[in-house]
């Protein structure tokens, strides 16, 4: 069935209403020397706009009639990035998101005041309009890639303000709705977790249920704002101010010990991505984070094990913290855990950074690591791996003359580090030729080619 003159009419007006804006927004860049950035970024939105009503003719040319549940309804058609808005009305985003540009704080259909504009995605929506374009054999429609940052609302920071007064509420159920609902917001909107920059009081008042020494008493209230806090750490600006606020720490490293294993995997996914800030690294490592880090690494729950791993990975690149956890006892943990077959890539990886650090050897050597390493080049299929491997047996081989006549005798046996030398990784292949050159030049090994 063809589509209604109606639907065609809503496109060219929609259409002439994007190019009028954008021909005033042309004209205010080229007339302005010195034009605004927010005025460029306008003109990219109206030109997506447009790109977007383009694409939407094109995938509807075998004339269907669209079911009215998959239409916007402001555009009337095909909804592209289907997006839930504070009411629960459901909205094609590009379309929803410039009303919200324009400052509009009114739901078009319901007519009512927004709590927020937060638009959440609606998946159920998308998947159901993926399926019936694939029965009617016409493209999906593919989301808008580039329609600027979400906007923050005069509206939004009420709502932040609200919940955050609901988590200071004595009503232990006040807490945790507000807990669960900013847990859910900074999960989905980056302009949301923007706002927790604004403020350096902001991150007080969220942790301000949880007390330390006490933190595991509500488990759930305690998972929701330990996650809340991984969400806000995502964001770039955010890192530095969540790492250097004094509650921010003892709360995380109290959170790898104690609660639900969820909390303990998400406190250690934080401590990650706040590593990635070189002063943050320091900030952490010195608060004793790395202990219990380990420690969770050495329980070894398969849910928490990749975010510990990651993120002891990530201090270890710090120098100081190198020292700090093998003091811990890192190697052992790691060693251990490589033997087992758990987590070989990424724990070889820390192994291999802490590698240049005396103690971290004298461990190695002590807990068989030479041994392992040499077993994991012949037998893995990982050139990674046996990278790692090799960084780690150069090292001992030049810190450790202890073990110069057990890496020989595997040379001798199996030509492990010759045939590296040879098919290796660039890396790997320097290495292993180190390894042969100090061989020789010590009067142990005659290898061959």
């Amino acid at each position: 069935m063809a589509r209604t003159g109606v639907s065609e009419e809503t496109d060219k007006e929609a259409a002439m209403e994007i190019k009028k804006q954008l021909r005033k927004l042309v004209k205010d860049i080229v007339e302005e020397e010195d034009y605004r950035v927010e005025t460029a970024e306008e003109a990219m939105r109206a030109l997506s706009s447009l790109k977007n009503l383009k694409s939407s003719k094109k995938s509807l040319s075998f004339k269907l009639d669209v079911p009215q549940e998959f239409r916007c309804p402001i555009s009337g058609e095909l909804m592209i990035d289907p997006v839930v808005l504070a009411t629960g009305q459901t909205y094609d985003r590009p379309f929803i998101q410039r009303l919200l540009n324009e400052g509009s704080q009114i739901c078009p259909q319901t007519k009512q005041v927004l709590a927020h504009t937060i638009l959440t995605p609606n998946n159920l929506v998308r998947q159901m309009i993926s399926q019936w374009c694939k029965e009617h054999g016409i493209e999906s429609p593919k989301p808008v890639q580039d329609i600027g940052e979400e906007i923050v609302t005069s509206a939004d920071r009420n709502y932040l303000n609200a919940l955050l007064q609901k988590t200071s509420s004595s009503s232990l159920s006040d807490q945790k709705e507000a807990a669960k609902e900013l847990r859910l917001l900074t999960k989905r909107s980056s302009s949301f977790r923007a706002l927790f920059g604004e403020s350096a009081e902001i991150i007080a008042q969220l942790l301000s249920p949880l007390s330390q020494g006490q933190v595991a008493t509500h488990p759930d209230l305690q998972e929701d704002l330990i996650t809340t806090l991984l969400n806000l750490s995502i964001h770039d600006n955010n890192k530095r101010l969540v790492a250097e606020n004094p509650l921010v720490i003892p709360l995380l490293i109290e959170s790898l010990v104690f609660g639900t294993i969820q909390t303990k995997s998400n406190a250690a996914a934080t401590f990650f991505t706040l590593s990635a800030i070189d002063s943050n690294k320091i900030v952490i490592g010195a608060s004793g984070a790395l202990k219990p880090l380990i420690d969770l690494l050495h329980e070894g729950h398969p849910l928490a094990m990749k975010d510990v791993a990651t993120a002891i990975f990530r201090l270890c690149t710090d120098l100081e913290n190198r020292g700090r956890a093998v003091n811990a006892g890192v190697v052992w943990v790691i060693l251990k855990k490589i033997m087992d077959g758990v987590l070989v890539a990424e724990l070889l990886a820390i192994l291999a950074i802490i590698s240049t650090n005396q103690k971290a050897i004298q461990d190695m050597c002590e807990f068989g690591a030479v041994s392992c390493l040499v077993k994991i080049i012949r037998e893995s299929n990982c050139e990674r791996d046996k990278e790692n491997c090799i960084v780690i047996l150069y090292n001992i081989c030049f810190s450790a003359r202890s073990k110069l006549k057990e890496i020989k005798d595997e040379e001798m046996s199996n030509g492990t580090f010759s045939r590296l030398a040879q098919s290796g990784t660039s890396r790997a292949k320097r290495k292993a030729i180190g390894i042969l050159e100090r061989l020789n030049k010590t009067g142990t090994v005659t290898h061959t080619a």
